[in-house]
């Protein structure tokens, strides 16, 4: 049975007042896996991965990001053929969301991860911008609103795939990935993410964005508990003003400090 994002908000798994999102691929590579790779080709592996890092941080759901999923498969060279078979705009985003063996795999791999984690799944995937700049092979200043909005058609009918799998709710994640020119990218309006919230409404899913220090879901705003609270000597714990938070644990933190500082945050939102 799915869990609503506003179930999580209600009754928190964790029994926090203030759930907990909790960002922390990097830092549980490094921890868990010794900085091997990321199961990401077996989700039997992968899920016991997340389970492991869910005994020691207590999230309230399990995050799983299938930005960093495409990311590597890009690599793959059949992909790469695939996706500069042509030049125009969108057309690599658009080859990369539609092959079948990764669209089949990647829907396994949540399927399998949300059935044995045992927490409600939020996907976090880039945002229809952020995506179209990270797969552009070109300038990104030609990346207007109309050229977002055709890769936002290619994002819903990927999300399709996702029909089956228990889906709390789907995170855009609006961060420009390093390589891209975010400066030169043209701002756009959130209504270019339509046919995204089309298909999330269909299924009943959350849309929530997310920004470099901020974050939504749905009609609630959380908090960003950001790298300074994790890294530094003397953090103090942040204010909850928000219906959630999300944590972001950088990869060099330094556990001690990391099940220090999630205590002293439970206890500011407990």
């Amino acid at each position: 049975m799915t869990i609503s994002f506003p179930a999580v908000l209600d009754a928190p798994v964790s029994g926090r007042r203030v759930p907990l999102v909790v960002d922390h691929l990097d830092y549980s590579r490094r921890v868990l896996l010794r900085g091997n790779p990321v199961p990401w080709e077996d989700p039997t592996a992968l899920s016991n991965f997340l389970n492991q890092a869910h005994g020691l941080l207590r999230p309230d759901v399990t995050l799983l990001d299938l930005g960093e999923y495409y990311r590597l498969a890009a690599d793959d060279p059949r992909l790469r053929e695939a996706m500069a078979a042509r030049s125009r705009t969108g057309y690599a985003l658009r080859a990369l969301l539609a092959d079948a063996a990764t669209s089949r795999a990647v829907a396994t791999l949540a399927a399998t991860v949300a059935g044995t984690t045992r927490l409600p799944l939020v996907l976090q995937i880039p945002s229809p911008r952020a995506w179209l700049a990270a797969t552009h092979p070109g300038d990104v200043a030609d990346l207007d609103a109309d050229r977002v909005e055709a890769a936002a058609m290619y994002v819903a009918d990927w999300l399709r795939g996702f029909a089956e799998v228990p889906v709390s709710a789907v995170l855009l994640d609006e961060r420009i990935a390093p390589g891209a020119d975010a400066a030169a990218l043209p701002p756009v309006d959130p209504q270019s993410y339509v046919p995204v919230t089309n298909v999330a409404a269909h299924y009943r899913w959350e849309i929530g964005l997310r920004g470099e220090d901020t974050v939504s879901v749905g009609a609630h705003e959380g908090d960003v508990v950001g790298s300074g609270y994790w890294l530094a000597d003397d953090a103090a714990v942040p204010d909850a003003r928000g219906a959630f938070r999300l944590a972001h644990l950088p990869a060099d933190a330094v556990p001690e400090t990391v099940l220090a500082r999630l205590a002293r945050l439970d206890g500011h939102g407990a």
